[in-house]
């Protein structure tokens, strides 16, 4: 193959390649917005505050042995759900977060961004919190519209991660070519001899 031929050829590899980065971009540019910054508020959730996530409080004991059952944390847990936030809530469980050196235990409930934590050995209430952490969470990897669609399995998250993340790949090959494509046709281009000289 000629040179020329190679070199039209490259740059007609390059010509789709900049066709796929641009129309990727484009139709994905929501969802790249929303991951870029909701992934930048999940990196400094830590140092937030307590903004985007809550500060783990201090129970009056360590030792298991002084606390109270768990069945009696959670009753307890979903009366101060009702009595302080909303009796219209549900009180269904998500998950418990048991801080032994703490002292404390968290009840974070299902159907909404809700959290209790209470002291393990006294059950009073050490804190209530909105959980924005797991909310930006969700819109991160969009099981957001699996919660709102109530879908059985996840699936949105896994169609929208799959779509996401290929689209990541593609844009870094693409990106890649893009840059080094030129780079590669200068190298192999030959050299013009000026022959000037008398």
């Amino acid at each position: 193959m000629s040179i020329k031929n190679k070199r039209q050829k490259q740059a007609k590899l390059l010509r789709i390649f900049r066709k796929i980065h641009r129309k990727t971009g484009a139709f994905l540019f929501l969802f790249f917005f929303f991951i870029s910054v909701s992934g930048l508020l999940l990196g400094w959730k830590k140092h937030s505050n307590g903004l985007i996530l809550s500060k783990s409080y201090t129970g009056t004991s360590t030792n298991l042995k002084n606390w109270l059952p768990i069945d009696s944390l959670h009753k307890n847990a979903c009366k101060i759900l009702h009595d302080s936030v909303s009796p219209k809530l549900s009180s269904k469980i998500d998950r418990i977060d048991i801080r032994k050196n703490k002292g404390m235990v968290k009840f974070v409930f299902e159907d909404h961004y809700w959290s209790i934590q209470l002291d393990g050995a006294t059950g009073k209430l050490l804190h209530i919190g909105q959980r924005r952490s797991d909310f930006i969470e969700n819109i991160h990897d969009g099981s957001i519209l699996d919660k709102y669609f109530e879908t059985s399995d996840g699936q949105i998250k896994l169609i929208y991660t799959s779509i996401m993340g290929f689209a990541l790949i593609s844009f870094t090959i693409t990106g890649f070519w893009l840059w080094y494509g030129p780079k590669r046709m200068r190298k192999k281009q030959p050299l013009k001899v000026l022959s000037n000289y008398k």
